[in-house]
């Protein structure tokens, strides 16, 4: 083909030509990126979803020229209609060269997964987002304050003028991710990359995210392009979509085209698992929840006492949990939801006794029929607890011992608990690897040679080696692709009826929610306010809050986007309020 810029004409704004990007060489090298073509336009939304592994990010990094060593631009163009209608190909440029830097992060900005890895620690916010101005603008210090200062105004971060000095830490997950927005658009950029802006967010934030996005996005013009893994945020935004696996682009369309005309198998398997979600699970399924109390959870509180900063300040008393009492029947599964910090995941913790509580009652029926105070039981009582009630985590990467194999990771706790050693504990391993699909020759392997969705089956496996009567699971599919977090709570389902389990799922998912549980509790700063049955509870909630909740949940295809027209929880006055940002 020939490979020489050509004038684009008509709205492109980026048009990606046969790129490829390869980690390593030769027979060896990662084919990340594997020939693959698209344009952007001025103005609109495209979307590119994967599962993990696809290549969405080093896409996105290939066109900034930021793709982390050993990989690189094999081939391929990267065609930019910024200043000269003739276009450049960003793909040519010096990776570190003046060019390419004076178009990332002012013509072009990218929106990074994690802000608590992308912003600096050390700095305060306002000092980050006015490097960027002034690193690309001709302004004095004192006017590039000002325009920080409106820009963390223009996202909603409350109090711009304080909140300008704050640091990194002194950001929720939400305000964070809303500075770092603020940093990519200081410089009124054509095009804006968010790579996985909302994946770490709980819905309420993720919608405020997403809508201040596009309405940014309507007042400067600028083309957006999207990174997820998520159909509902893509069925929300998405003008037109990309689907990738394994470094190519399998199906490519407007959002219409690929939600109720897709050809390609794995976009239809796509589709089908974010709605599959939509459905109760246990209505279809034997039911295994009882009318028997297995827990009863009696007014427990959890209070952080004051505490001194390393700044000089003091942070007054805290309330997570005030005064929550919950029954848990045998064989149910009761669903904890809620935004970050409304202390779902305390209380779990509290549970469990991985916290301590500062009040009330966890009365256990333990499975010889005593019941357990885990709030005030004594070390011995708590091993004996500990062998009926297990967790499972929310990171598969970081709950794995990376210096351990899996069959040690897994026959951890028969050793710990004294109940197998030699032959028996070998076997007991590949018996647990075979009940999370995993085959016997897995023991041998480190966690690293596994994909996420793996690791999570594997640590799944390491919570069933006790045969527990209660599994906590800590927001265990948040961190894995939509295809695999349906896997996995199937997965859970079987093995309830063969072990005859109770779950306490603790989730900000109310999809997983309403497909994988009887019953669901729904938390607010440190309270239940609302539970019920979780079909009811999902669809028709009663309490303000919870219908906030449930109306930031995205839509599952492109006809009904629910984000715009969402309730907005005013704790104030106990009311709703309309619309978006």
């Amino acid at each position: 083909m020939d490979t020489s810029v050509k004038k684009q004409t008509g709205d492109v704004v980026l048009d990606v030509r046969n790129l490829k990007t390869y980690f390593g060489t030769g027979d060896k090298a990662v084919h990340a990126v594997d020939d693959i073509s698209f344009k952007i336009m001025r103005g609109k939304t495209l979307c590119i979803v994967g599962e993990s592994g696809s290549g969405k990010s080093v896409t996105a990094r290939s066109i900034l020229q930021i793709v982390d060593p050993p990989g690189k631009i094999v081939s391929g163009e990267v065609i930019y209609y910024g200043k000269d209608p003739a276009g450049q190909d960003l793909a040519k440029l010096n990776d570190r060269g003046k060019e390419i830097r004076s178009i990332r992060g002012h013509e072009i900005s990218m929106i990074f997964q994690e802000p608590m890895t992308s912003l600096s620690p050390i700095h305060t916010i306002g000092n980050q987002i006015c490097e960027a101005i002034l690193l690309h603008q001709n302004v004095d210090k004192e006017e590039a304050r000002n325009r920080a200062i409106e820009l963390l105004r223009r996202v909603e971060i409350p109090n711009p003028g304080v909140a300008i000095d704050k640091y990194t830490f002194e950001y929720s997950g939400g305000m964070r991710q809303r500075a770092m927005i603020a940093m990519a658009l200081a410089c009124n950029p054509k095009i804006l990359i968010a790579d996985e802006p909302t994946t770490a967010l709980d819905v309420t934030t993720q919608a405020e995210i997403l809508a201040l996005i596009k309405e940014l996005q309507e007042s400067y013009g600028m083309a957006v392009l999207f990174i997820t893994h998520d159909m509902g945020v893509v069925a929300e935004i998405a003008d037109e979509i990309g689907v990738m696996r394994n470094g190519q682009m399998v199906e490519f369309g407007t959002a219409e085209q690929i939600f109720y005309e897709a050809k390609n198998p794995y976009t239809l398997e796509l589709i089908d698992s974010v709605r599959k979600l939509e459905n109760s699970a246990r209505a279809v399924r034997k039911n295994t929840a009882t009318e028997r109390k297995i827990m009863e959870i009696r007014n427990v509180s959890k209070i952080y006492p004051a505490r001194s900063t390393f700044m000089g300040k003091t942070n007054p008393p805290f309330k997570a949990l005030d005064n929550v009492s919950l029954d848990v029947y045998e064989g149910e599964n009761l669903g904890i939801v809620g935004e970050s910090g409304s202390g779902k995941t305390t209380l779990g913790n509290c549970v469990i006794r991985v916290l301590s509580c500062s009040g009330g009652e966890v009365l256990y029926r333990m499975g010889d029929g005593r019941i357990a105070d885990l709030a005030k039981a004594g070390q011995h009582e708590l091993r004996q607890v500990h062998r009926e009630i297990r967790m499972v985590f929310q990171d598969p990467f970081a709950s794995l011992n990376p210096r351990m194999t899996v069959g040690q990771i897994v026959g951890e706790p028969l050793l710990v608990g004294k109940t197998h050693t030699g032959a028996a504990l070998r076997k007991r391993v590949e018996e647990l690897l075979g009940m999370v699909g995993l085959p016997g020759e897995a023991a041998e392997r480190y966690p690293h040679a596994f994909s996420g969705g793996q690791r999570q089956r594997i640590g799944i496996a390491r919570a069933l080696a006790l045969n527990p009567r209660v599994i906590i699971a800590d927001e265990a599919t948040s961190a894995l692709d939509v295809t695999l977090r349906s896997q996995v709570l199937d997965l859970l389902l079987d093995l309830q009826e063969t072990m005859n389990l109770t779950f306490i799922l603790v989730s900000h998912d109310i999809g997983v929610i309403r497909y994988f549980c009887d019953r669901v509790a729904v938390m607010y700063k440190g309270q239940i306010v609302e539970h019920g049955p979780a079909m009811k509870i999902c669809s028709e909630p009663d309490h303000p809050y919870t219908k906030a909740l449930i109306s930031a949940v995205p839509g599952t295809h492109p006809r009904d986007k629910r984000i715009v027209n969402r309730h907005r929880y005013n704790a104030e006055t106990e009311g709703v309020k309309m619309g978006g940002n």
